[in-house]
């Protein structure tokens, strides 16, 4: 039990604030790139990204596991985007502070998500059974690049002061 919870309920509620954070958080990144800062879909995107992070330390774990790593760099990028954005006003450099750490920590969501996919949908896990497969390996790697563009992207889109 975690919180009170049984750990399917917990975990369902892990993964309905995960989609919460990468949904809000594409359209506010993809935003950016159209000099367009959409505060209140920010602000539930830094949230639920936060809360992602929150809840993925209190499953039952032994030792420290890579989920666990990830979550610990998310939550140092996170603080960075939440300092420049709400305690810095994304004044000089902190525009571009804002702009990588808020695209990293979404990036971070989003390799998640596909790392759980792959080891949860029956059809990923067929074509890729463990995270050492090549497909995997390819799809973060092409998830990646993806987000390598939009960051680009977003930082040089977003000029708004």
């Amino acid at each position: 039990m975690i919180l009170g919870m049984s750990i399917s309920a917990f975990t369902l509620l892990h993964v309905i604030i995960s989609l919460v954070a990468i949904a809000s958080g594409l359209v506010a990144i993809l935003g950016l790139i159209g000099d367009k800062l959409y505060r209140g879909l920010t602000a539930i995107f830094l949230v639920t990204t936060v809360l992602t992070s929150v809840t993925g330390f209190l499953f039952p774990y032994k030792g420290v596991t890579p989920g666990i790593i990830l979550g610990i760099l998310s939550m140092i990028v996170l603080l960075l985007a939440i300092v420049a954005l709400y305690g810095n006003k994304l004044a000089g450099a902190w525009r571009g502070t804002y702009v990588i750490s808020a695209t990293l920590a979404l990036w971070f969501n989003v390799f998640v998500l596909f790392a759980q996919s792959f080891g949860k949908i029956p059809a990923l896990k067929a074509i890729a059974p463990t995270q050492a497969s090549p497909i995997f390996g390819i799809t973060q790697l092409a998830v990646m690049v993806v987000f390598i563009f939009i960051g680009v992207r977003a930082f040089k889109g977003f000029r708004s002061r």
